[in-house]
């Protein structure tokens, strides 16, 4: 006779099976031709995740030193006389000096366990998850560092991350400046396109909450911008009747 905990474990092993049978049907059910495009700061989180990033990896005195330092350009870039990215690489190299890629990394994999999920909001995460089990391509589109963002997208299920990268010299160190252009504005359309390359999405949903969001929303068939109303439906594209 069999005792109750192998009666446990043949109801865990029917589950896992059932399980794996549903996942293997949603992946061909998979429609690619519809893509889900999320902003992260202020959309998927509550704040600017890079601030708390920085200053979690160096601390309040070299963080405000930093901002001191970087300030000529930070003023510069509120006034619009200077590229966003240009301040953005200046605060960076003013804070973060020049960390190795490997530091980085063991800083960017601490916040994303310690730190990040606490910044999250609930109902844009369970907003991607209707997005995947429909079975819609998600991809993240945003202007802070892959660094962290990448290794937490995979976490959650994104099938993509398009953000701004960090630049690197001979001796793995950062060089204070981004290999790509800061992914903000229309640099997130280019980025969007570049990645879909020849397979453009039949439907493209867009999620902002910034001017930096603008071009990719305008660029969409079903946008949400935080603030600007509610949260649209996700209905079934091809239904009669759905609004495009």
């Amino acid at each position: 006779m069999r005792g109750p905990g192998f009666v446990i474990q043949v109801v865990r092993l029917v589950r896992l099976v059932r399980l794996a049978h549903v996942e293997q049907a949603l992946s061909h059910m998979r429609d690619a031709s519809i893509i889900a495009a999320f902003d992260f700061d202020g959309t998927i989180s509550t704040t600017d995740s890079l601030r708390v990033f920085v200053r979690d990896t160096v601390g309040t005195t070299r963080f405000v030193a930093g901002a001191v330092l970087a300030s000529p350009w930070l003023i510069g870039a509120a006034l619009r006389l200077v590229d966003r990215g240009t301040a953005k690489a200046a605060f960076l190299r003013a804070t973060l000096g020049a960390r190795t890629r490997a530091q980085l990394e063991d800083d960017a994999q601490r916040f994303v366990t310690q730190q990040l999920p606490r910044l999250l909001r609930p109902e844009m995460l369970a907003r991607l998850r209707q997005h995947r089990t429909m079975g819609h391509r998600v991809v993240l589109v945003s202007a802070s560092p892959d660094l962290y963002l990448r290794p937490w997208a995979a976490s959650v299920g994104f099938d993509a991350v398009l953000s701004t990268e960090l630049a690197f010299d001979e001796q793995g160190r950062f060089a204070g400046r981004f290999a790509q252009p800061n992914c903000w504005g229309p640099e997130k359309v280019r980025r969007l396109e570049a990645w879909w390359a020849n397979s453009p999405p039949r439907v493209l949903f867009v999620y902002g909450d910034s001017r930096g969001d603008k071009e990719m929303a305008e660029r969409a068939d079903h946008a949400w911008i935080r603030g600007e109303g509610t949260l649209m439906p996700v209905m079934d594209v091809d239904a009669p009747g759905t609004p495009s």
